[in-house]
């Protein structure tokens, strides 16, 4: 066959194809519910990206929309007034795991507006979390999809197996964790908990304790008030204490260097060593028995809580805050 031949052919079977397709719909579902100030939003769907705005009207306004015009053929999908609660829940009612059945509903997208002073509770089976501007805690979950939340002014609980986690303003606690992805915070007033698979770790204005780790990445970490344990097996660590913060802490690499700025008048106990570098201190320090080039141990001050810095992978240097933008 010649080569015009075979390219009219190709293109002839593409327009059969195309023409065997439905035409491309939406669907849009609109509806307002019930629900004041102090009550609580619970989303539970087998798809789609879910973003939760807190405004100062009462009840919940929310839009459904999807590049399908048959959801009700394919999905259950429930939207409750319960007592202090709107609930809703989309389950798939037969296999959606064929290509062509995913592809015409991927595009499903929950926008919900919620009174500020509201609870949220959200898993999704594939896509992006987004909150803003909510008074409540929440605790959100998806298996494909980022995880973005802001001004949040509660608790917070957050996991993805599949994308990055942003979080901006939170005053309480914040526990997050992501198997495939970046983790970056920047203000929260509690402890936070975080923990990546395969992205690095980025962290600003921390209240209090900080627990974070990563298997593929660096860690950084900037205006800690609080005790600090960091730990990577695939990076480099820099962390910034804050002034007065003599927590102390446990921060290991397994594979890079890293780099620790606190206040020099604090009272703390240091233990730092390394397997592959050397250990320098830019800070006074009172050390305890030999001096060595791959070990320190000392106190700073008085003495008091340990700060404990170690790395398989690089040296370790401790400098004072200010010296280095940390």
């Amino acid at each position: 066959m010649k080569p015009s031949t075979t390219r009219l052919a190709v293109l002839a079977t593409a327009i059969i194809l195309a023409a065997a397709l439905p035409a491309a719909a939406e669907t849009r579902i609109e509806k307002n519910l019930k629900l004041e100030p102090g009550g609580k939003l619970t989303v539970v769907s087998d798809v789609g990206s879910v973003e939760i705005t807190g405004t100062a009207a009462s009840g919940a306004h929310v839009v459904l929309t999807a590049k399908d015009d048959d959801l009700a053929s394919k999905f259950d999908m429930s939207f409750e007034e319960l007592p202090g609660e709107v609930k809703i829940v989309v389950k798939k009612k037969s296999d959606l795991t064929s290509w062509m059945s995913w592809f015409r509903t991927s595009g499903m997208a929950f926008e919900i507006q919620v009174p500020t002073k509201t609870r949220a509770n959200v898993s999704t089976g594939g896509g992006h979390i987004k909150l803003d501007s909510l008074e409540g805690d929440a605790t959100v979950a998806t298996s494909g999809g980022h995880i973005e939340v802001a001004g949040l002014k509660g608790t917070l609980g957050a996991q993805t197996s599949g994308g990055h986690i942003t979080i901006r303003n939170v005053s309480g606690d914040a526990k997050i964790e992501t198997s495939g992805g970046h983790i970056e915070v920047d203000g929260v007033d509690g402890k936070l908990w975080g923990e990546t698979s395969g992205g690095h770790i980025s962290v600003k204005n921390v209240g209090k304790d900080i627990h974070v780790e990563t298997s593929g990445g660096s860690i950084e970490i900037s205006g800690a008030k609080g005790r600090v344990d960091a730990d990577t097996s695939g990076g480099h660590i820099e962390v910034g204490l804050a002034k007065g913060n003599a927590r102390g802490g446990r921060i290991e690499s397994s594979g890079g260097s890293v780099t620790v700025a606190l206040d020099p008048n604090v009272n703390l106990n240091l233990d730092a060593s390394t397997s592959a570098g050397s250990v320098t201190t830019d800070v006074p320090v009172k050390v305890v028995g030999k001096v060595s080039r791959s070990e320190i141990r000392g106190t700073l001050g008085s003495g008091g809580e340990t700060l404990t810095v170690s790395t398989s992978g690089g040296s370790v240097r401790i400098t004072p805050i200010g010296a280095d933008a940390i």
